[in-house]
């Protein structure tokens, strides 16, 4: 038990470096308005993951892959929600200004639930689950259901600490480009891009 919870923590901390759409999500976030609104985001995000190992743990998230229509319903709903993400980013105006001002216009709350809503409305993150932690199962005839929690428990709070650090780095970028001119027009376009990629994400095979 111990080596495959050693062996899950090592894996999952290596997926949680590795550029993907929601550090690069998180990484914008920060840069953008700063070090705790990307922690608020990256918590919106992880608290998603809550769901996803419920529909693992009870064999949901298998009925819901097995029917196609109820898939590419998640997928459009998902895809859907971060175009107007990107809308909302684009409508802010010509430039979006680095600065704790602007950035308090949007609060931690707001962040947090739209991390969520975007890690639960992405099916990818269940696929990944589905064919992750079964991997990591110690005990196959004993009960799965808390084994799937502690494996989720356990990758929440790795993602969630590398994550911050993310956020923390940022922030402190953040606070180098205030001084820079044209860094709010370039980091305006660079949110409408990532939410538009995460969008297109969704439908790549």
């Amino acid at each position: 038990m111990l080596e495959l919870l050693i062996s899950f923590s090592i894996a999952s901390a290596g997926l949680a470096f590795s550029p993907g759409p929601d550090n690069v999500y998180v990484f914008t976030q920060s840069i953008t308005n700063g070090t705790s609104y990307g922690i608020a985001t990256t918590a919106g995000l992880i608290s998603g993951c809550i769901v996803h190992t419920t529909l693992v743990a009870f064999g949901i998230s298998a009925l819901l892959m097995a029917s196609e229509t109820a898939f590419i319903a998640i997928k459009l709903a998902g895809a859907c929600y971060l175009l107007y993400l990107a809308f909302k980013v684009y409508q802010a105006g010509n430039t979006l200004m680095i600065t704790s001002q602007e950035a308090a216009k949007r609060s931690h709350f707001q962040l947090f639930k739209q991390g969520v809503i975007m890690n639960i409305l992405n099916p990818k993150v269940t696929i990944f689950f589905m064919a992750f932690f079964p991997a990591f199962i110690w005990d196959p005839s004993g009960n799965t259901v808390i084994q799937f929690y502690i494996l989720g428990g356990l990758f929440m709070v790795i993602s969630f600490s590398i994550f911050s650090m993310i956020a923390l780095l940022s922030g402190q970028i953040s606070m180098f480009l205030q001084k820079k001119r044209g860094a709010g027009t370039f980091f305006k376009w660079l949110q409408i891009a990532v939410f538009v990629g995460i969008a297109v994400f969704l439908f790549l095979p």
